[in-house]
Formats: C-alpha cells, sequence, structure tokens
C-alpha cells in the first residue's frame, strides 16, 4: 500500500505584500459574537488552556476605540444588564406577538365577514327573486281602484248612511285636519317622511323587542308596506307574502308620492266595526265626517291601528282612551302639537256617538241597498242617492216606537215594532224596521210578514161597495155559521141590524165574513191586489178577517188610494241615483199604478174609515190638530199582532207591534198601543203641513138598504168555496161594468 501524503498546511490568501502594515481582512476573535455568559464554546475554553506563546494578544483583552479610557465593567454587572434586556426584549416580543395574532385574527374576521356577506346577499337576492316570480309583471301592476261607497242622504240632503264596501266617503288628503294623519304617522311609522319604504331601524327594534319578549309583539312594517299587504295581498303571515310586501313597497315608493301613500292608506285601512277608511271610523264613532274631527277623535282613529277590535271606543272605551293618550303623547314628541293642545286633549277625551249603530234610518239605507241594483246595476264609482226620507217625520217615528216598547215590553208583552209612513205619491217619508238597528237588523216594515186583522177589512168593504152596497147598507150582526165555519165578534157582542159604516168602525167580524160570503172571496182578494196587496192570499172566507200575511210597507201602500183619491202608489224611496261629480244615473218618473178606485168609492170609504176614529175602535188614534183622518184597528189571532193604519189627506201610516217568534202578547190590541203610537206620530209629521180634507167624502144623509142576500144560523156555504155575487153593472173607469156605481154617481156626484 502506498504510503499517504502528508497533509499540507493550509496557506491563506493574501493581497499584496505581507507585512503589519498591511490591513488584515480575516476575523479575529475580538470581531466574532461573543458566547451567552456560562456557557463557553470549546474553541474559547481552548484558547484560555492554551500556554503557548502567540506574537499577538488575546481580542479579549484589547480594548476598542470607544471604551478607551472608561473603567471596565465587572462580570456581575454586565451579567445582569444582559439579563433585564432580555426581559425588556422578552416583554417587546411578546407585546408584538399578541398585536400581531390580533391583526392576523381582525383581518381574518373582516375576510370572513365580507365573504359571508357577499354569500349572504346573494342568497337574499335568489329568495327575493324567487319569491318576486310569483307576482305579476311589473307592467301589470296597478293600485287597484277603491270600492265605490254609496252616499244615502235625506230629502233635505243631509246624511242617513254610508253603504258599501268601505263604509264611507274617500277623503283627500287635504281635505283632512293636519292632525289626523300626523297622529297616524306618530305612532305607526315616525320615519314615514324619509325612509324608502322599508324602515331598518324600526325593523331592527321590532326584531330585538320580539326576541327579548320571546314572542310576537311588536310589527317593523311601514305605512307603505301596510298599505302593498292591504292592495295586493292575503293577509297571511308567511315569508312568501312579507318578500311581496317589501318588493311591493318600493314599487309604491317609486311611483307615487308620500302624500299619495298616506292618502291612499289613510282611505283604505280597516279600522274596526266594518269602518274601511278613516272617514267610515269618524262616522261610525263620532257621527261626523273625518274633515271635522279633533285632536282627541284623531288621536282615538290612530290608535285604533294596532288592533281595530281590541281599542275600539265603542265595545272597550277604556282601552281606547289609553291608547289614544299614548298616540297624544307621541304626537308632542314628535312636534306635530304643542303641549297646550296635549293637556287639553287628555283633558277632554273623545266621545263615542252610539246612535250610528242603533239609528233607525238604517232600516232605510238597507231597503235603498236591496232596491238599488234595480236602477243602476252594478256601481263602479261613489255614488249618490237622494232618498224621500224626510229627517223630521224619521225621529219621531222612532221615538215613538222606541218609548212604546220601553214602556210596555213587561205589561204588553211586546218586544217588536215596525213603522212606515208614506205620502200620496207612495214617497216613503219614515222608516222604522225594528226596536234597534244594533241589536238586530232585520227591516220589519218591509220584509216581516204577520197576518194583519181587521186591518185587512177595508177592501172587504171596498169590494162590497164597488158591488152595489152603501155605506148605509144594513146587516144583521148576528151568530153565523158559513160553511162549518163561525166568526165571533172580539167583544162577544152582536148588536142587530147595523149599517157598513156602523159595522166597520165597530170592527164587527160576523158582518164582514158575510160581505165576503157576498161578494165572493176572489173579488175581495183581487180587490186588495188591486190597490197595492202584492202577498199571496189564500181563497177562503177567513181572508175578510185578516188572516193572510202582508208587510207593513205593502198594506200601508194599499190604503193609500183612501188618501189620494183612489190613485195605486208604487212604494218608493229612492228619488235620483247620481255620481260624486253630478252626473245624474237614475230620476224617478212616473205616475205608479194609477186609478185604481172610483172617486165615488174612495168618498164613502173615507166616511166610514173616518167614523172608526170617532166612535169606533180607533178613537185613541184621533189627532189633536182636528185634522180629518181615517184608519183601522186591526188585531190578528190570539194576540199575536196589533196594527193601526190610518191616513190623512198629506201621509199614511202603519204601525205594527208584536214579537219576532209569534208569541202572543198579552191581549194587545191596535186600538190600544198602536193607535197611541199612531196618533203621536202624526200629529209630529204633519207640523208645518197644510190641513187636507179626506177626498171625496159627501155629506151623506142617514138611510137603510135592504141586504141583498141576508144571512141566517144556518150553513150556506163553504168557507173555501166563494159564492159569487149575483150579476151587476160596472164603472168605465175600472173597466168593469158594475151598475149600482153609477147610480151612487148620479145620486152624490162620485166618480
Amino acid at each position: 500500500m502506498a504510503t499517504r501524503a502528508k497533509r499540507q498546511p493550509r496557506i491563506e490568501p493574501t493581497f499584496g505584500e505581507t507585512g503589519s502594515s498591511l490591513l488584515d481582512l480575516r476575523l479575529g476573535p475580538q470581531d466574532r459574537p461573543s458566547a451567552p455568559s456560562g456557557k463557553k464554546t470549546s474553541k474559547t475554553k481552548g484558547r484560555k488552556s492554551s500556554k503557548t506563546n502567540s506574537s499577538k494578544k488575546p481580542a479579549a483583552k484589547k480594548s476598542s476605540p470607544s471604551r478607551r479610557g472608561q473603567p471596565k465593567k465587572s462580570t456581575t454587572s454586565r451579567r445582569s444588564g444582559r439579563s433585564g434586556s432580555k426581559r425588556r426584549s422578552q416583554k417587546r416580543k411578546n407585546r408584538f406577538q399578541a398585536r400581531t395574532a390580533f391583526g392576523r385574527l381582525l383581518k381574518r374576521g373582516l375576510y370572513w365577514s365580507m365573504v359571508l356577506g357577499i354569500w349572504g346577499s346573494i342568497a337574499v337576492v335568489c329568495i327575493i327573486g324567487y319569491y318576486a316570480a310569483f307576482l305579476p309583471p311589473t307592467s301589470e301592476w296597478q293600485v287597484p281602484a277603491r270600492p265605490p261607497n254609496v252616499k244615502i242622504v235625506a230629502s233635505n240632503g243631509g246624511l242617513i248612511a254610508n253603504r258599501g264596501d268601505t263604509g264611507g266617503e274617500a277623503v283627500r288628503l287635504e281635505q283632512l285636519p293636519p292632525y289626523l294623519p300626523n297622529a297616524v304617522i306618530a305612532i305607526e311609522d315616525r320615519r314615514y317622511r324619509s325612509h324608502i319604504g322599508v324602515d331598518p331601524i324600526g325593523l331592527a327594534r321590532a326584531l330585538y323587542t320580539n326576541v327579548t319578549a320571546g314572542r310576537l309583539t311588536q310589527g317593523g312594517s311601514t305605512l307603505t308596506q301596510q298599505l302593498a299587504k292591504n292592495l295586493f295581498l292575503e293577509p297571511d303571515r308567511t315569508i312568501k307574502r312579507k318578500i311581496q310586501e317589501l318588493v311591493l313597497a318600493f314599487w309604491l315608493e317609486a311611483e307615487y308620492s308620500k302624500d299619495e301613500i298616506l292618502e291612499m292608506y289613510l282611505n283604505r285601512v280597516y279600522l274596526g266595526s266594518g269602518a274601511y277608511g278613516v272617514d267610515a271610523a269618524a262616522r261610525r264613532y263620532f257621527g261626523k265626517s273625518a274633515r271635522l274631527l279633533t285632536i282627541p277623535e284623531a288621536a282615538t282613529i290612530a290608535g285604533l291601528l294596532k288592533a281595530p277590535s281590541r281599542y275600539s271606543p265603542a265595545r272597550n272605551p277604556d282601552l281606547a282612551e289609553d291608547r289614544a293618550q299614548l298616540v297624544l303623547a307621541a304626537m308632542h314628541e314628535e312636534g306635530y302639537i304643542t303641549a297646550g293642545e296635549a293637556k287639553n286633549a287628555l283633558a277632554a277625551p273623545a266621545q263615542v256617538v252610539r246612535r250610528y249603530t242603533t239609528a233607525s234610518e238604517n232600516y232605510a239605507a238597507d231597503w235603498v241597498m236591496d232596491v238599488l241594483p234595480h236602477f243602476v246595476g252594478s256601481i263602479e264609482k261613489d255614488i249618490i242617492v237622494d232618498t224621500t226620507i224626510d229627517p223630521a217625520m224619521q225621529s219621531a217615528a222612532e221615538t215613538a216606537l222606541r218609548s212604546a216598547l220601553e214602556e210596555n215590553r213587561q205589561t204588553l208583552g211586546v218586544s217588536q215594532g215596525a213603522i212606515v209612513t208614506l205620502d200620496t205619491a207612495g214617497a216613503v217619508k219614515a222608516m222604522v224596521g225594528g226596536a234597534d238597528y244594533s241589536k238586530s237588523q232585520f227591516n220589519r216594515a218591509v220584509y216581516a210578514k204577520r197576518q194583519p186583522g181587521s186591518a185587512f177589512k177595508p177592501f172587504v168593504y171596498l169590494a162590497a161597495l164597488e158591488n152595489g152596497l152603501t155605506p148605509q147598507s144594513v146587516r144583521q150582526d148576528k151568530p153565523i155559521t158559513i160553511g162549518g165555519w163561525s166568526p165571533k165578534n172580539y167583544t162577544k157582542q152582536h148588536y142587530g141590524a147595523v149599517t157598513l159604516t156602523r159595522s166597520l168602525s165597530l170592527s164587527l167580524n160576523t158582518v164582514a165574513a158575510q160581505l165576503a160570503y157576498e161578494v165572493g172571496v176572489g173579488t175581495v182578494a183581487s180587490t186588495a191586489q188591486r190597490l197595492g196587496i202584492t202577498s199571496d192570499m189564500k181563497k177562503n172566507l177567513s181572508l175578510s178577517l185578516g188572516t193572510s200575511e202582508v208587510t207593513p210597507l205593502e198594506i200601508a201602500s194599499a190604503y193609500v188610494p183612501f188618501s189620494n183619491g183612489g190613485y195605486g202608489v208604487l212604494p218608493h224611496i229612492i228619488r235620483r241615483i247620481r255620481t260624486v261629480d253630478g252626473k245624474t244615473l237614475y230620476s224617478r218618473s212616473g205616475d205608479g199604478r194609477g186609478r185604481v178606485v172610483a172617486r165615488g168609492a174612495v168618498g164613502n170609504m173615507n166616511l166610514m174609515m173616518a167614523e172608526t176614529l170617532m166612535t169606533g175602535t180607533g178613537r185613541k188614534a184621533r189627532l189633536d190638530s182636528g185634522r180629518p183622518a181615517g184608519g183601522k184597528t186591526g188585531t190578528s189571532q190570539d194576540f199575536r199582532d196589533a196594527w193601526f193604519i190610518g191616513y190623512t189627506g198629506n201621509l199614511t201610516t202603519a204601525v205594527w207591534f208584536g214579537n219576532d217568534n209569534n208569541s202572543p202578547t198579552k191581549k194587545a190590541t191596535g186600538g190600544s198601543l198602536p193607535a197611541i203610537v199612531w196618533k203621536e206620530v202624526m200629529d209630529k209629521s204633519h207640523d208645518g203641513l197644510p190641513v187636507a180634507d179626506l177626498p171625496g167624502v159627501p155629506n151623506l144623509p142617514a138611510s137603510v138598504s135592504a141586504p141583498r142576500k141576508p144571512v141566517s144560523n144556518a150553513t150556506v156555504g163553504s168557507g173555501s168555496e166563494p159564492i159569487p155575487p149575483a150579476p151587476i153593472g160596472g164603472d168605465p173607469e175600472l173597466g168593469e161594468r158594475r151598475g149600482p156605481l153609477n147610480l151612487l154617481r148620479n145620486l152624490f156626484g162620485g166618480g
């Protein structure tokens, strides 16, 4: 094996001449960083233990130029200085690391917040887009027309009622007192004038309130959102409806001004008791137009918006007042009213007018709505209906009926009544369909069919007169039996031979049955129909005693020909129908049925009917003014119905009392309570009217004519089979041949 070459010593590179005067670029020990105290490297130890001589001194013993002339520090102080510097350095390092970690965390939080915000925005946009897709195209969006209102006014122009889906008129914002819309804004949407359809602050507050309460206690919807919901959407609580509400609210804000949106809202919002819009609510609760509301009344209506039924002043006046006080405080806080106005409003709270729900005019208004489609068909815009109702007569009828029921409810066992008054043309001047409209909206004056009792007898007597008899014709009042039927008088007494005038005034059933038998039940029925009875009538002899049911309105209209000289009428309540801008849609014209009774027969009937008030069963109905009047009492079987129908040369009024369940009264008769009420109504209704004589009343001498067909106790026919009268002549005016009427016309100047 070859021997290993001896390692040559390392030759350091030199630059230029070698010598001490040249710059030595190699690092010496003094130029290297010192090791930490107490931890010597092996090289350092090696150097200290070496005893070899060196031409150069160790670097540690050399003093640097910067430290020359300074005392040498001890090793202990040098170590402690190094330790304090280390601690300070460590603290700075910890603080730096903490700041760095917080910065990294903040950056991460901002980053992920931005990421989540972006994705959340995308998700919201997608959800909104999804549910908005169920809406019609924006080109088809339009605010639906407000349901038309029907304003029903009396003959003097005064308001009777508003009818329709809203129950009130549409009013312009500038027509309202400023504190009404301000009250709504103050309590419902304080930032209404500044937001764009959605109020983020209000929404956040509502969300916080609901979360802390653990239930839904507050809503964050703006007035614009509420309007959007009312106009376009169903009132369900779903995310779909809420998102569509937001979209539509933005659209409304873009299409309409703030005032226009507020006006639409105030005219359409539901405010309880069937009232839609502030005008309907003002009339419902305070009996006035919204244009005339006071500050406390405006606050009360604004308070209804949260819960119309709960805060209704008609149902919960205390809660309504508390809510109104909260509204007043909000109005003052927002600067809409002064402190003095707020104090005055708190000291004098709004008072509810209950007459709106109880007023008898509502019966007339309901009838108007029932017949209105026959005149104008469908209603597409607000209209005004001028009626024939006279407010003074209406008030007189309502007052008389309610007072009578209150005083006699227990003693006479009557719980309901009806009154209707017509003029000589058949125009309804007053109509009371019941005791209290708020408790029962059934209009008994128009729709209740009840047995008229003896009030039907004038048609029997008129048929007899038209078949040749006179007011002085005599019949025997005695017990009779006709076809197995034995009618009896109310008094159970008999008067023997009596004139037709006397028998009608005393309301003798036996004579009425005899007359119906003589002329025929069919003739009696056709006579009643000719004058205005429209209900079905049973063709048997009991018809003469009023066993077939009629309504107060139709029997009153059938009495009008006695008042106007023999002309049939069509009872009516509408005079004219016009739009709010003055266009006439309907105006009444025509003369009704024309002549239905000859003038002579009218005069004779008036003579007989006047006697009823003078000496007969209707004496309590005699008018204080001494006006000529005629009428007839009526009491149905078992005292179930009590009537008085009477007339003057100006007006005809029918009065009925009874019970809705058709139960018997405590012997209430037509000559008692109905006659008294009729007198009271007619006395007041004739204030200011000229005195008019009854048409065609002749000054007849007392005479007796023999009966054409005497009736004895024997059975002479079947009660269900009318026996036709003997053939007699006729009257050209009636289109029939009835000879004895010609004789009466020649004797007494009748028509």
